[in-house]
């Protein structure tokens, strides 16, 4: 049951942040996924324990949703300035 949680909420955690980031019409739902999983572990790892928030292994939360999109803006932005650096 984790794993199809895993991939729902990382597939609407990586669709709000490419939504916010401006990137959504280049990716695609499992491209989304990905970004969503792991934006939820570097927001787990970075932001979570600043916050006081468990993981979404803990249980889906309002906060636990946050640091996950958190997470992955910072993935998405960090990934925006090195595809920018490669284009000079």
């Amino acid at each position: 049951m984790g794993i199809i949680i895993w991939l729902i909420m990382g597939g609407l955690v990586g669709w709000i942040a490419s939504m916010i980031m401006g990137i959504n019409a280049q990716q695609d739902i499992i491209l989304n996924i990905v970004v969503g999983i792991v934006g939820a572990m570097i927001g787990g790892f970075l932001i979570g324990p600043l916050l006081g928030s468990g993981s979404i292994n803990e249980g889906i939360t309002i906060m636990n949703f946050i640091v996950s999109l958190i997470g992955a803006i910072i993935l998405l932005a960090i990934l925006n300035v090195f595809q920018r650096i490669r284009k000079h």
